[in-house]
C-alpha cells in the first residue's frame, strides 16, 4: 500500500508521523515500532524516534509506504 502525507512545515518527526497516517495509535506504540527496527527511510534503516523528516522522504514499514509531500 502507498499513500502520499501532506506535512505543514519544514518537516514532522518520525513517531508524529506513524501516529498521523495511523501505524501507531499513541507516541508509545510508535516508539516500540521504531525500536522494532521495522522502520526505513528511503531504503535505508531508521532507528531515531524524533528523526526528522521532509517532502521527498519515503517512508517504508512492513507493506505501507508513505511519500512525503
Amino acid at each position: 500500500m502507498k499513500e502520499e502525507f501532506k506535512i505543514k512545515g519544514d518537516y514532522i518527526e518520525l513517531i508524529q508521523l506513524l501516529k498521523a497516517v495511523g501505524v501507531a495509535q499513541t507516541g508509545g506504540h510508535a516508539k516500540l515500532i521504531v525500536d522494532d527496527e521495522i522502520v526505513f527511510r528511503n531504503g535505508e534503516l531508521e532507528t531515531r524516534k524524533r528523526a526528522k523528516l521532509v517532502v521527498g522522504d519515503l517512508i517504508e514499514i512492513e507493506d505501507s509506504r508513505i511519500l512525503l509531500t
